[in-house]
């Protein structure tokens, strides 16, 4: 049988996933979101544009896994700093 080995950076970025998911659910409980357009073309909640974010996250790890022998961390910064952008002005 083989199991996944998770290394120390893998850990960190689902556990920050998880943390995400039930600040949103907290946050959503608290102070009920509503749907608004940013620079993104679609009018969204707080769930898409956490979902969006996610998803760039994801596209962000695979083409820096793709195209730099580089530590992921600089990945995980840009996609940070992605999630920030999204979340606020998305």
């Amino acid at each position: 049988m083989s199991w996944m080995a998770w290394t120390p950076v893998t850990a960190v970025f689902f556990t920050c996933i998880a943390l995400m998911l039930v600040g949103m659910g907290v946050w959503q409980a608290v102070s009920p979101t509503i749907a608004r357009r940013g620079f993104l073309p679609l009018v969204t909640t707080r769930g898409d544009r956490l979902f969006i974010s996610l998803l760039g996250a994801a596209y962000i790890h695979l083409a820096w896994l793709a195209v730099s022998d580089a530590t992921v961390l600089i990945a995980s910064g840009i996609a940070l700093v992605w999630l920030l952008v999204v979340m606020r002005w998305g």
